[in-house]
């Protein structure tokens, strides 16, 4: 991982909003539906919408359109790419 995705993850991250968001998927099996976001954070839908962009953006989280839903899955080989680069920054 490079030091650019690396600060796009970073700056994803840096949100209590998106975090919280990033919980729920360990709550939901790492799956939900963008109707299900709505019904567990207390959030406007265009704020999530704006929170989901972002962490869609980072690679964090990957999206698939089934019919007239939007599916979205946590990225753990992401996490794990950047966790490991914020490892080898240790001395």
């Amino acid at each position: 991982m490079d030091a650019k995705k690396a600060e796009k993850i970073a700056k994803a991250l840096s949100d209590p909003n998106r975090l919280m968001i990033l919980k729920e998927f360990k709550k939901n099996k790492d799956c939900l539906y963008c109707c299900n976001l709505g019904d567990t954070i207390s959030l406007a839908q265009p704020s999530i919408s704006h929170h989901m962009k972002l962490l869609i953006d980072s690679e964090l989280i990957t999206s698939d359109k089934e019919g007239r839903n939007v599916k979205y899955a946590l990225n753990n080989k992401m996490l794990d790419e950047y966790i490991n680069f914020i490892k080898a920054l240790k001395i």
